[in-house]
C-alpha cells in the first residue's frame, strides 16, 4: 500500500511539472510573437515590455555583445525608424524550462522594407528567459543569419 501511495504521489508531482512546463512554454512562445507584433506596429515601448533590464544580445550582424535594455531600446528605435512592414515568422521552436529559467531555439524568416527597399532574411536563434515577478522576460538573445 505504501508503494502505491508513493507511486501516485510521484506521478502527481511529475504530471504537475509537465503541465507547468507546457503552460510556461506557451507563455514564452506567445511573448516572442507579441514582441514581433510590436515590431510590426513600430511600437518600441510595447516590444520592451518583454525584455529584461539586464538584456544582452549577439545580433545577426553584431561583432560585439550589446548589453542593457537601454541599448536595446536605442537599437530598435533606430531600426524601426528605417524599417517598415516587417513580418517575422517562427519555425520549429524547441523549449526547455528549468525552474525560473527557460530557453528556446527556433528558425526565423522575415521580410519588410528598409528605406523603401524590400528585404528578406532567415536564420536561427536562441533566446534565454527568466521568470521574475510572475513574468517571463527575455534576458539574452543570439541570432545568426543563414544564407
Amino acid at each position: 500500500m505504501k508503494k502505491l501511495i508513493l507511486i501516485l504521489a510521484l506521478s502527481l508531482l511529475l504530471t504537475t511539472q509537465i503541465f507547468a512546463s507546457d503552460k510556461d512554454t506557451e507563455i514564452i512562445k506567445n511573448n516572442v510573437i507579441a514582441m514581433w507584433a510590436a515590431v510590426e506596429k513600430g511600437d518600441v515601448k510595447e516590444y520592451l515590455k518583454y525584455i529584461h533590464d539586464d538584456y544582452t544580445v549577439f545580433g545577426e550582424s553584431d561583432t560585439y555583445l550589446q548589453a542593457g535594455i537601454n541599448k536595446e531600446e536605442a537599437s530598435y528605435t533606430d531600426y524601426l525608424n528605417r524599417a517598415s512592414k516587417v513580418k517575422t515568422f517562427m519555425h520549429q521552436p524547441e523549449f526547455t524550462v528549468r525552474g525560473n529559467t527557460a530557453w528556446m531555439t527556433y528558425y526565423w524568416t522575415d521580410s519588410g522594407f528598409i528605406k523603401g527597399e524590400r528585404f528578406t532574411s532567415r536564420g536561427k536563434s536562441t533566446r534565454i528567459f527568466v521568470k521574475e515577478d510572475g513574468k517571463w522576460l527575455c534576458i539574452h538573445g543570439h541570432f545568426t543569419a543563414v544564407d
